[in-house]
């Protein structure tokens, strides 16, 4: 289904709720609830080498698995709203923890051409820009930069284990070579709707410390501010949530974190040991 074509369905045909089917609304008041808790720190085990400081806001079940699977395979463009407010959440949480200044870069993980065109829309950029324009409400200076590629073909992640995973990304991520000033000005929060194993958000980590150690180039990849006026932009931005800032950055030119709508259970099981 084209783009333009789920837009249109998004719209104007009758809708359920994307995580329970109830009729007549995007996401119910239940459902949107499991989307509301505060965000919290996150670690897949094993933990793949190289993964940045997580956060997500919530175990990825029931109506938080059907929402974003709505969103992401089927479409549901109504989700954006509420998953984005999720994940402005989370990067607020990630954020936070790198202290300094200047703008808060979403990088979104890349999808493969083949996926986009098979789904007809990027859910984690869509995902990304719905959070940059909840944060700017709340005057966070927050844009998306869409600065990673794949580099080569990857196999298709489902059904491998942890070390397979980190194996098939291994070196598969690139950065935009022009967008390397672009991400030394900011602190980068890289994004995603979900991490399972890490072995996806600790390949993009790689992919942009080999870009801060890299040569210069034009800025390149950030997407523009809107100048839509505040009332318009913000009318449908999301909740509010709490923000989190518990831990420090990673260290001096390196302000890098990680960010998702939701983790695997097990992933907040073994934060709080």
């Amino acid at each position: 289904m084209s783009g333009w074509w789920r837009e249109f369905n998004g719209l104007v045909l009758p809708v359920a709720c994307g995580g329970c089917g109830r009729p007549r609304t995007p996401l119910c008041g239940e459902c949107a609830a499991e989307l509301a808790a505060p965000p919290s720190r996150v670690r897949p085990d094993p933990e793949p080498p190289g993964l940045p400081v997580v956060h997500a806001v919530a175990p990825y079940g029931d109506a938080v698995r059907a929402a974003l699977l709505a969103h992401k395979e089927r479409g549901a463009l109504g989700l954006a709203g509420a998953l984005g407010g999720a994940l402005a959440d989370a990067v607020r949480a990630g954020a936070g923890r790198l202290g300094g200044e200047g703008p808060v870069l979403l990088v979104p993980m890349p999808s493969s051409r083949s996926a986009t065109a098979a789904r007809g829309h990027d859910p984690v950029r869509r995902l990304a820009r719905s959070a940059a324009v909840r944060l700017r409400c709340e005057g966070v200076p927050a844009r998306v930069a869409a600065v990673l590629r794949q580099g080569r073909r990857v196999a298709d992640q489902a059904g491998l284990g942890s070390r397979e995973r980190r194996e098939n990304l291994a070196g598969a991520l690139v950065v935009v070579d022009r967008a390397r000033p672009l991400l030394r000005g900011g602190r980068v929060v890289l994004v995603d709707d979900l991490m399972t194993t890490g072995a996806t958000l600790a390949e993009g980590a790689r992919a942009v410390r080999t870009a801060w150690a890299g040569g210069p180039g034009g800025a390149a990849g950030a997407e523009a501010v809107p100048r839509a006026g505040p009332a318009r932009a913000c009318a449908g931005a999301g909740r509010a949530g709490p923000a989190s800032a518990r831990e420090a950055g990673e260290g001096a030119g390196v302000r890098l974190a990680a960010a998702v709508v939701a983790a695997s259970p097990s992933a907040f099981e073994l934060n709080r040991k």
